[in-house]
Formats: C-alpha cells, structure tokens, sequence
C-alpha cells in the first residue's frame, strides 16, 4: 500500500507531473475565463496558490496579468518552468515563481487577488492547516484585495457509500502524444467521518509501445468541506464573503451545484 505524502502526493514522481499535463479533464476545465475575468478586475498582482504545471497561471501571465505561483512539489514547478521557457520574453517577465508551502509562505509584495484553483485548498486536512493558510493570504491580500477558494460540494449520498475499494474507470483508455496509451482509474480507500477527509488513490496505467503496462498510484488525503464551516473559516481569518456560486459560469450555488466558489474580500483600511 503506497504511503500518503503531503502537497497533495505530486512530490512523489516526475511522471505524475508529466501526466497531469495530459488527462483531458485537466486540460480542458472550465474555469480559465472565470479567473481571467478577475484577475483582470482586480487591478493588480494576482498569486496562485498551487500552481502547479501553470495550467492557470500561464494563461493569465499571456493576458498580461502579473502573477506570483507557488506550489510545494519541485516536479511540478519544473514542468511549469519548462513550459514558460517556451513563452515569449513578454509573458515570461509577467511570472514569478516561488517554492514554498501555502501553510508558510512569505512574499515581499502583496496582492490584489489570491486564487486556489481546482481543489489545491483540500489537500489542507486539519483546521491549523486551514487557519494557517488563509492566515497567510490575509497578510498577503492588499486592502480590498480578494481570494477565490474552489472547492468542490460534498455529495452526502456518495460519502455515505464510502469506502469504495475497487477502481472506477474515470478516464478511457487513449493515446499519448508520443504514442503510449493511458487509462486512469480511482478509489476511496479509507474514510475519517469525524474528521471530513478521505483516502484517495488515482491510479494510471501507462502502457508503452513495446513493454509492459506501468500502474502507478497517485495516493493522497482529501478534505471536504461545508458552506457555512468555509464562510465561518473565511470570518476568523478576517476575510468578508462577497460571492459564492456553484460553477464557474458564475449560477447561484444550490443543493446540486458541483462546486463552491467563494469569493472573499479583504476589508479596506
């Protein structure tokens, strides 16, 4: 059984980076026009929380915008500094990269808007975790300045059925750019009720030309998350909720709304 690691297990191979740049899933979100659209509102500096390969971050640095990344896995951020040499030098001079932990991190510039794309914040388990993060964005945000959490809405109904150790095929079997063929597949080993997180494998099967199938098990803790417990999180932290919507297309948050998408804003001086 694969030993759990902190930042989200993307610290444990090269080759998990190299693959996050390929599930379709990943690569065609739909959530860049909605950090776009507010980072361009917001006037200023943006910082991204888990940045990762710079699926987000790259695409607002070619809009012009400004932008700070900070992800804790070196693969990671060696990923996304390769594809930024590939960038002209005028988008290139809109980054800045930083390797550091979201719970700890220190900058000497503050910022108009913090954002923590696709989950990054779940993969904090505990309420210290939590406080010290936001604590940490608080100090950072400039007044007025705001910060988009994205997290997904627990489904009661499926967390009641958990665990589920078998696998579920979430990614059909396709072929790789340099012809390998790849399929994913999940499961949620274990779960702690009492302390709203789960066990969580994502497992990849990368079949070469000529060889054997590699399976290799991306293992990691994922926290979930209420409304009223975040907008309780946000208010210790001394962040004011402005806007919550349920997708990225901006429509109201309902019981069935796959995300929450808050919005919070710093209070002006």
């Amino acid at each position: 059984m694969p030993q759990k690691k902190e930042h989200g297990g993307y610290s444990d191979t090269p080759l998990l980076a190299e693959l996050y740049d390929l599930v379709p899933g990943y690569v065609n979100r739909a959530d860049l026009d909605f950090y776009i659209e507010y980072a361009r509102r917001a006037g200023g500096r943006v910082l991204e929380l888990g940045c990762g390969t710079g699926r987000v971050l790259i695409p607002l640095a070619r809009e012009g915008i400004k932008i700070t990344g900070i992800d804790a896995s070196e693969f990671m951020l060696a990923r996304c500094q390769a594809k930024l040499a590939k960038e002209p030098p005028e988008i290139r001079q809109n980054v800045k990269i930083i390797s550091g932990d979201m719970r700890s991190f220190e900058s000497d510039k503050s910022f108009a808007l913090v954002i923590t794309p696709f989950r990054a914040f779940q993969h904090l388990i505990t309420p210290a975790d939590q406080i010290a993060c936001v604590s940490r964005i608080h100090k950072h945000l400039r007044p007025g300045g705001r910060f988009i959490l994205d997290i997904y809405n627990p489904d009661l109904r499926r967390i009641a059925l958990l665990p589920q150790p078998q696998e579920t095929e979430d990614v059909p079997e396709f072929e790789l750019p340099d012809g390998r063929l790849m399929r994913r597949t999940n499961r949620v080993t274990k779960i702690n009720r009492a302390g709203q997180y789960m066990d969580v494998e994502i497992i990849y099967y990368v079949t070469p030309r000529v060889g054997k199938t590699e399976r290799l098990v991306h293992a990691f803790e994922m926290r979930y998350l209420f409304r009223y417990e975040v907008e309780h999180l946000l208010a210790r932290c001394g962040l004011r909720v402005v806007e919550l919507f349920g997708n990225y297309d901006k429509s109201r948050f309902t019981d069935n709304s796959p995300e929450m998408i808050f919005v919070a804003e710093k209070p002006a001086e």
